[in-house]
């Protein structure tokens, strides 16, 4: 049986040429008592819950893959707290390239459906990913099990009439972009879809059609653009050294700031802020490590991708005025809900 799967996993990577596989309900493999009563299921030969065997076996499935098929990934949907899945297996760990973050996206998939009113009282659901953000190599999931089943698309998940969901859409990619952690978009969800996803049917291309739409769409294009660009948003993904809260505990006004810095050398500072309100936000001050001008990189509120068009005229000059704990401040205009991402121009990290 495990050649079986082996042979099946490699023939996918060697004869269809696939980036990768990812290996779903991994914590039904790795527990014996895995949604089953006491009485239902039979320790390991150690007395314990684990099953031994398929850890085994999940070893032996990413070291061959990347033995066979260097630069292949390997990715785990593995939803609990079971330690070293993406360590090495020669280390102990399974061996996986990266694991899906659950609790990041149920976390803030819950926050994305409350009324902008009530998301005060549920702030941590944004910020909780952050305290176990560098325990793995994680990708932030927005996968088809989000868009099926009764779920409802990402568009229908947002509250508010349809100006306050497309705004708080492209908030919430903004966030998802500038936050630490591989990206993962099913398809649809750069169309803004209004329907789940139907596997008997295709895209709503048309909908691109329609100017808001077409507005997401352009957005997704400019932040994938932006993530390859800018080395702060990709490069120290999964270690601390790459992200720092700047405001993570005003929750009166549900906004987010945090800076993200690239490897010594190689990049500029990026400073990323988001207000999940539909309310602007003027003269909010918020501090920086660098004095000088700070371009304003992407505004999800632009008017290219249906917002309105509120902003900072495209750079702010720092302020030699402390705070939140850094040297200088910018004092920015808010548009109502969106993110922006500010690049420093001159100091690099």
């Amino acid at each position: 049986m495990r050649g079986f799967l082996l042979a099946g996993a490699l023939h996918w990577l060697e004869h269809f040429h696939v980036d990768g596989l990812r290996v779903d309900a991994v914590a039904s493999m790795l527990y014996r008592d895995y949604s089953r009563a006491p009485g239902q299921w039979v320790p390991n030969r150690l007395g314990g819950r684990e099953n031994l065997e398929a850890v085994a076996f999940l070893r032996e499935l990413n070291t061959v893959v990347h033995e066979r098929c260097p630069g292949a990934l390997t990715i785990a949907e593995e939803s609990t707290a079971w330690p070293g899945v993406t360590a090495s297996a020669a280390s102990g760990g399974l061996g996986f390239d990266f694991k899906w973050n659950m609790g990041w996206m149920h976390d803030t998939l819950r926050y994305l459906s409350l009324d902008p009113i009530h998301r005060a009282w549920h702030h941590q659901d944004m910020t909780f990913g952050t305290v176990y953000a560098w325990s793995e190599a994680f990708v932030l999931p927005l996968s088809h099990d989000e868009v099926v089943h009764g779920k409802g698309s990402m568009l229908r998940k947002c509250p508010g009439d349809d100006w306050q969901r497309f705004a708080g859409l492209r908030a919430y990619y903004g966030f998802m972009w500038a936050h630490p952690g591989k990206k993962l978009l099913f398809m649809g969800g750069e169309l803004a879809q209004w329907q789940e996803w139907n596997h008997d049917a295709e895209l709503d291309w048309a909908l691109l059609d329609h100017p808001m739409h077409r507005g997401v769409h352009t957005l997704v294009r400019d932040l994938n653009a932006l993530y390859r660009e800018l080395p702060a948003l990709h490069e120290l993904d999964h270690s601390p050294a790459g992200f720092q809260w700047v405001v993570g505990d005003d929750h009166q006004n549900s906004v987010f700031a945090w800076l993200r810095r690239p490897a010594p050398g190689s990049g500029d500072v990026v400073l990323a802020i988001a207000n999940m309100t539909p309310v602007p936000r003027y003269g909010y001050r918020v501090g920086v490590p660098f004095a000088g001008c700070w371009h304003e990189r992407l505004n999800t509120d632009a008017a290219c991708y249906g917002g309105s068009n509120v902003g900072n005229d495209g750079a702010v000059m720092a302020q030699p005025t402390p705070a939140h704990g850094q040297d200088a401040s910018l004092v920015l205009t808010l548009p109502p809900l969106a993110t922006l991402i500010l690049q420093h121009a001159g100091a690099q990290a």
